[in-house]
């Protein structure tokens, strides 16, 4: 399952948030419906790091809405390393979901890490106000982070954000030294802004302006396809670790990549169908453990073109493996693909969505007024996850 490549560099610090070693310093980014208990448990099987739960919202927290309780629930792997992001725009109810998370360990585990969410770039997010639409109010941003922070105690908190809402509306420098100021404990650039989506390329130049304005870690997000990529992020930008979202989706073995790279070891998983399969499996057997058979191999399907993507795999199939409701009926369908090897091809190709840029969508008036403290009005959001 490995193939060896040429050695790369030496040993990458463990990542420093707080009291929280995180080593290797790598993220997994929080996804709406894929960064779930069972997906974290498998990428964990393949190698350490932090795994952030799916985004929380504030306001569901506080009102103890059961299915972001749910989402807030720890896998036995993850006690003492439990990442949780929250999305608020509004300081006091931030401070509040905070204060759950930590004085009463809500769904029975209290985190160890919580990461505030200001680069989801969704229409319906930023046309509220929130998201990467939010670090523009600076005076709401940092009351948000400075609440946080305070409810948190000794548990680190660190921001994520993007580049900005476009290019004549940049934020991250600001943020960037805010969140420092206010006690953050890390910050993650993405190298987009808002209104790019996730088209083009990762400007990766903004993540070495803000790693040289700003004392605190900077993690890098954005392009990271294979383990070397996050090699050239650090080496080229100076940041202390990666942050890793779509490169994963199909690819869970990523993180083991990614720990050898760090640990200066030139290893890389170039897995066979036949291996493939097996973690497509083991996937769909967690989500089950998690969900119910039923329910776990339906939410399963999603992942099917990720995991088979540049396999030469009959359209029937893949039709039949999408439409999976039961672990035995997947296990025989991938028994009968031939076993082949990894197709070298897809390596380095960007995965998951690829939206076209457009213009950010805005509250009325949003942009007139940077020390507008208020919380934008509508802009909580009640569903968890994105």
């Amino acid at each position: 399952m490995t193939s060896v490549l040429e050695p790369t560099t030496a040993a990458l610090p463990p990542l420093e948030l707080g009291a929280l070693a995180v080593d290797p310093a790598v993220v997994l980014a929080p996804m709406a419906g894929i960064t779930n208990p069972a997906f974290r448990t498998l990428c964990r099987e393949f190698g350490a790091g932090l795994y952030v739960c799916e985004m929380i919202t504030t306001r569901a927290l506080v009102e103890r809405n059961e299915k972001t309780l749910e989402m807030v629930r720890a896998t036995p792997g993850e006690k003492d390393a439990f990442s949780v992001q929250l999305y608020g725009v509004d300081p006091a109810t931030v401070g509040r979901a905070v204060e759950m998370l930590v004085d009463e360990g809500v769904a029975g585990t209290r985190p160890a890490h919580v990461d505030l969410n200001f680069g989801c770039p969704v229409p319906k997010v930023t046309r509220k106000g929130g998201g990467s639409a939010l670090p523009w109010r600076r005076v709401l941003f940092r009351d948000i982070v400075r609440s946080a922070v305070r409810a948190a105690g000794d548990v680190p908190v660190t921001v994520k954000t993007r580049i900005g809402i476009d290019a004549d509306h940049v934020t991250y420098l600001d943020a960037g030294r805010t969140a420092q100021d206010e006690g953050a404990a890390a910050i993650t650039l993405h190298g987009r802004t808002a209104d790019q989506l996730y088209s083009g390329t990762a400007d990766w130049s903004h993540i070495t302006r803000l790693v040289e304005a700003v004392d605190i870690p900077v993690l890098g997000n954005g392009d990271i396809w294979e383990a070397d990529d996050a090699l050239r992020m650090v080496a080229e930008t100076g940041c202390a670790g990666v942050v890793i979202g779509r490169g994963c989706l199909g690819r869970p073995w990523l993180f083991g990549d990614l720990a050898a790279a760090f640990a200066g070891t030139p290893r890389r998983a170039l897995p066979t169908l036949r291996e493939v399969a097996a973690v497509m499996h083991r996937h769909a057997t967690l989500l089950s453990e998690d969900q119910g058979e039923l329910h776990g191999c339906t939410d399963f399907r999603k992942h099917v073109a990720w995991y088979l993507k540049g396999f030469s795999v009959g359209s029937d199939v893949r039709r039949a493996l999408a439409m999976v409701s039961g672990l035995d009926e997947l296990a025989e369908l991938l028994a009968g693909i031939p076993d082949q090897p990894y197709p070298v091809a897809v390596l380095g190709a960007p995965r998951g969505r690829t939206t076209p840029p457009r213009p950010v969508a805005l509250p009325e008036g949003w942009l007139a007024d940077r020390d507008d403290p208020r919380p934008p009005a509508g802009a909580e959001l009640m569903v968890s996850g994105g």
